[in-house]
């Protein structure tokens, strides 16, 4: 696990990429690789990216999305099924034509084969609605699949972005960029959809990584946050609400910390770091017995690695801010799921399990140089992930040190059968929460998100709560490990989201869309990050970069009032009133 960034690492990274290499791409016989010519290339087959091309393509432009990996949808397709919605009525446009169609997917019977739709809570399955937000991850991909076939956008699979010489530009146009394989793809407007920012970052584009100091725009939530939770007083699902010795000889600091816990005391309120938050897969999981593939044991199983979670299971003593906490909610399964008549969240008996803080599925600090590292290091970083959810599902089924409620619910759980059947029933999608966010001419900030400040050529609206997972887990001043970094500051109204954050500066580049790691604060992209809100975005990018085509110009310098006037006509919503 990544230790935290040293004293010398700047608190604020806040600086343009490697300088951009503007080599033609060579094959072994010298001869430039040939590149294929499009309108539209994106980058990125996420939830973003498929809406960018699909828009671009409707609108009679010749669209490629290239994605990465194998499969299409991001985190929507990749286990994120009980959608963070928010605001229902600003999710417009083809970001709300996705969940039509999961609605309508839903209405035929011969979907359900192993629930029924009365099994739902009103708000993940309401008759009254034309929308469904909670669906299977299979059905999600297979919706994206429909929709860019019908668009007749290019599906480009398993081709990655060249780190090294991977972005050709001429002045501030990127002119075509370069795959690992050597293949080439020009075009007129680029649009990155990545979750981490590649092609931003190698077309020369500045961006941050991490969390600003609170007075760098004026936030109160940014930064480091030690007692933040600690001050609301109240039963925290984040916090540690019960005393856990740090050590591995408990009571010995000489002995060291165990695994899961980070050197370093709670540090001062409000500076910046290059912390990032944590990072999980989101497990699709059933109680069906016809479905259900037993859990097993990893072949790099470490128990030690989960003392830190035996600790805080057995403590028998409640921190002084939390004297009425109450019990410890399922690691793993989660409260719903560990009823005797467990509450059916998604179709045919399944779970989308996220994490449960304070220990859970997060590898907290785990992530640290996933942002900017090669893809080797990623790799790295991402079986680590694995490895650590694996296990500790394997600790919470098998391990005597956890108490016996539980793990006996675990017996009745296990993977879909019908999940992810390529992957060894895993999700293929990582879930970054987030990684380098672009520094454009308008950061959106905790002030635009809250409403205090206007946001400027709105192209869609967020609604979810500015919400961060923590980044790491410290020793305070009784011994006692602690957590930092979540943050849940709620929403009265749905928000603008402006143009000009898609935008890089024009200096850096013209031709570049960023709809995925787009321009804002480590807070305000708390609320932007949900998979809605990069659909909505990925539309409107998919749009302006249409208009910038037609109106050969520049993606800054497009016509604001038309392209709003398209986007209301696509049925996008980017203002709501207040009341």
């Amino acid at each position: 696990m990544s230790t935290p960034p040293s004293s010398t690492r700047r608190a604020f990274i806040h600086r343009a990429a490697s300088a951009t290499v503007l080599a033609t791409a060579v094959r072994a016989t010298g001869q430039a690789a040939p590149a294929t010519d499009f309108d539209v290339v994106v980058y990125g087959g996420t939830s973003g990216g498929v809406t960018a091309a699909v828009a671009a393509a409707r609108r009679g432009r010749r669209v490629v999305l290239i994605e990465p990996g194998r499969h299409l949808g991001g985190l929507t397709s990749g286990g994120l099924g009980a959608t963070d919605i928010g605001k229902k009525n600003a999710i417009g446009g083809i970001s709300r034509e996705f969940y039509q169609r999961v609605k309508k997917h839903y209405a035929d019977p011969a979907a359900w084969k192993y629930g029924r739709p009365e099994d739902f809570r009103s708000n993940q399955h309401d008759p009254r609605e034309d929308v469904m937000f909670y669906f299977e991850p299979h059905v999600a991909e297979r919706i994206y699949e429909d929709m860019l076939r019908e668009a007749r956008v290019e599906v480009i699979r398993g081709e990655r972005l060249d780190l090294r010489a991977g972005v050709e530009k001429t002045g501030a146009v990127i002119a075509a960029i370069k795959m690992e394989s050597g293949r080439r793809f020009r075009g007129q407007v680029f649009i990155d959809a990545t979750y981490e920012g590649d092609l931003m970052a190698k077309a020369g584009v500045k961006y941050l990584v991490g969390r600003e100091a609170n007075s760098a725009f004026g936030e109160t939530h940014n930064g480091n946050q030690p007692f933040l939770l600690r001050r609301q007083k109240v039963a925290s699902a984040h916090d540690f609400r019960r005393a856990v010795d740090p050590y591995i000889r408990p009571g010995d600091p000489a002995s060291g910390l165990i695994f899961g816990v980070q050197p370093g005391g709670p540090g001062e309120v409000g500076a910046g770091d290059a912390r990032v938050q944590a990072y999980c897969y989101r497990l699709c999981l059933t109680n069906e017995p016809r479905n259900r593939v037993p859990f097993s044991r990893p072949d790099d199983y470490d128990p030690a690695k989960y003392e830190l979670v035996a600790r805080y299971l057995n403590s028998p003593r409640m921190l002084p801010e939390y004297p009425a906490a109450g019990d410890i909610e399922h690691p793993v399964l989660g409260n719903n799921l560990t009823r005797p008549e467990p509450v059916v969240i998604m179709p045919n008996r399944k779970s989308d399990s996220n994490n449960k803080d304070p220990v859970g599925f997060n590898l907290v600090a785990g992530n640290y140089d996933y942002p900017e590292a090669d893809y080797a290091a990623r790799e790295r970083i991402i079986r680590d992930h694995i490895a650590w959810q694996k296990g500790l599902i394997w600790f919470f089924a098998s391990d005597p040190r956890v108490p016996e409620k539980y793990r006996a619910p675990m017996k009745n759980w296990g993977f879909p059968r019908d999940e992810f059947t390529d992957t060894g029933h895993w999700p293929h999608q990582l879930y970054v929460r987030e990684a380098r966010r672009m520094h454009g001419g308008f950061v959106m900030t905790q002030r635009h998100c809250d409403g205090t400040l206007p946001v400027p050529d709105p192209v869609g609206m967020g609604g979810y709560a500015m919400d961060s997972h923590n980044v790491r887990r410290y020793v305070d001043e009784n011994g006692h490990v602690r957590t930092e970094g979540t943050i849940g500051l709620g929403l009265k109204h749905a928000y603008r989201i402006g143009y000009d954050a898609l935008t890089p500066r024009r200096y850096e580049c013209t031709n570049l869309l960023v709809p995925v790691c787009l321009s804002a604060t480590h807070v305000a992209y708390g609320s932007i990050r949900m998979e809605p809100v990069f659909m909505i975005l990925g539309h409107s990018a998919g749009v302006a970069a249409d208009q910038a085509i037609a109106q050969r110009t520049s993606v800054q310098a497009i016509d604001r009032p038309e392209l709003r006037s398209a986007l209301l006509a696509e049925r996008q919503v980017i203002d709501l009133p207040k009341s």
